[in-house]
């Protein structure tokens, strides 16, 4: 089976969201698995400079906005890359600051359009060897709106090639103007409802799936949620209809990267069953405060700690810890490490917090691999409290790493944690802690309860236990993804 996957952003040459981890680990686990796999990108300013060595494998002629592109197709030739990797190089307009989709300043790139509309070109015309590498793909494999339009190219080619298309966060839909659509020449045909045109401009993330021959999504639940008016961002209908070609294949985790017993950025490693897990953990609890920045009887204290990694913005439920966190500053003795960036108001409330309360609240704006790594191992709890989460990495990290996630009911988080209700605890499933309704007062009751049963040793160290014993492993994903390949190819 070969496999031609393409992204706008790979792990670890670019990176702006979990996209670039899916597009590091699926096509490793899918050799792994015994594909023939060809990850293609752009050639952004960020790659050209990390690569050393490549040859160009080919030459494609792409039309833009007034004008053709002679893009280079680069086979970079890096032992350390697990597969084979492609880059399309237009300098004109991927070799700049900034990062794929922002410029410097922090703004969409006027001319996003152009550039990923002509990248969706370029990998179309890969798939059908217009750039006479003598090899083509079985799959095509696309993921998000910045290559959406791929699948509506290969629909214009006479090519047999199964196109499968993923989406990873339904709300950016890559929306663009008529204007824009007209000055790129897209085919008149497509400006109708049944193909990309949406609400009066056009959806790059709607062609992938109007023209895909499956849609898949990162997990069962969120699947099924896209389908509804509440979660589905104006393609609720479309997704609806179409219900019979979507499937939710839950995302995995770099388990080698993500270990407790082998990871370097922890002060003691550990694993499911060892005895002392609880000293090891208490270990990186006093270790993750220090390098916070408390001090010597701030971070020996065994009052717990909850932990937040991610992007400060309404969708990861911020807003709901800036109102508990300080009901729970005056009701427990929890203290709180937070790790992320997003919005100002949210970075300078968190700000305030963390001045106000220095022994309780430590606060790092940006983020922090090793870091992030600590407060997975060092925290009691951690929280995510999202208001919509397509799968999610870190409640998967959590589990690996014995610290009970404080989740939503929503997406991939529904599908991974299981809630310490009594009957789980009595039949020994349960992993984490799971509210339901999107309020404060239900994540500060979920977060009480929590804290209770770590007053149980007893109960809190099956929990724990529970949880590292979970297997989120890409392997079973990749195995996944290509069943769903085979059945294609079998028609």
């Amino acid at each position: 089976m070969k496999v031609l996957f393409t992204s706008s952003e790979m792990y670890p040459l670019i990176k702006t969201g979990g996209l670039a981890d899916v597009s590091w680990s699926l096509p490793q686990a899918l050799a792994a698995n015994g594909a023939d796999v060809r990850i293609v990108l752009p050639a952004y300013l960020d790659i050209m400079k990390q690569i050393k060595t490549f040859r160009i494998a080919g030459w494609l002629e792409l039309p833009g906005v007034n004008r053709h592109y002679d893009a280079r197709v680069i086979e970079v030739q890096d032992e350390t890359l697990p597969v084979n990797l492609w880059l399309i190089d237009i300098p004109e307009l991927y070799c700049r600051a900034g990062n794929p989709y922002l410029d410097p300043d922090g703004y969409d790139w006027p001319d996003n359009a152009e550039r990923f509309t002509v990248f969706s070109r370029a990998v179309a015309g890969l798939a059908v060897d217009h750039a006479n590498t003598g090899w083509t793909p079985d799959v095509v494999h696309s993921n998000d709106w910045q290559t959406g339009l791929v699948a509506a190219f290969l629909s214009l080619q006479s090519s047999p090639v199964i196109k499968i298309f993923t989406i990873h966060n339904l709300a950016y839909g890559g929306h663009y103007s008529h204007d824009e659509f007209m000055a790129l020449k897209l085919p008149s045909e497509w400006w109708s409802h049944e193909s990309v045109e949406f609400y009066s401009g056009f959806s790059m993330l709607k062609a992938g799936i109007v023209f895909s021959d499956h849609v898949t999504t990162v997990s069962p639940t969120y699947a099924k949620e896209i389908c509804t008016a509440d979660f589905g961002y104006g393609f609720e209908g479309l997704l609806h209809s179409r219900q019979h070609k979507l499937t939710g294949i839950l995302n995995g985790i770099d388990s080698d990267k993500w270990n407790p017993a082998t990871d370097s950025s922890l002060a003691a490693n550990y694993s499911p069953g060892q005895d002392d897990i609880f000293e090891a953990k208490r270990k990186n609890r006093q270790a993750l405060l220090k390098a916070f920045g408390a001090n010597l009887k701030q971070s020996r204290s065994a009052a717990p700690v909850l932990g937040f990694i991610g992007r400060l913005v309404e969708q990861k439920g911020v807003d709901l810890l800036l109102q508990v966190i300080p009901r729970l500053l005056a009701n427990t003795t929890a203290r709180f490490v937070v790790l992320g960036s997003g919005q100002a108001d949210y970075e300078q409330r968190l700000q305030q917090l963390s001045e106000l309360h220095a022994d309780r609240v430590f606060l790092h704006l940006g983020y922090s691999e090793p870091l992030a790594h600590q407060i997975e191992a060092g925290s009691d709890l951690f929280l995510m409290p999202s208001r919509f989460e397509p799968c999610g990495l870190n409640q998967l990290y959590s589990l690996r790493y014995g610290t009970p996630p404080v989740v939503h009911k929503t997406g991939g988080l529904a599908d991974t944690v299981v809630h310490a209700s009594a009957e789980a605890l009595h039949q020994g499933t349960a992993t984490g802690f799971v509210f339901t309704r999107q309020h404060a007062d239900a994540l500060y009751d979920a977060i009480d309860y929590a804290l209770s049963l770590r007053r149980r040793p007893k109960v809190w160290k099956k929990l724990v236990q529970n949880a590292m014993q979970q297997h989120f492993d890409w392997q079973d994903s990749a195995q996944q993804y290509l069943d769903l390949y085979q059945q294609y190819e079998a028609r």
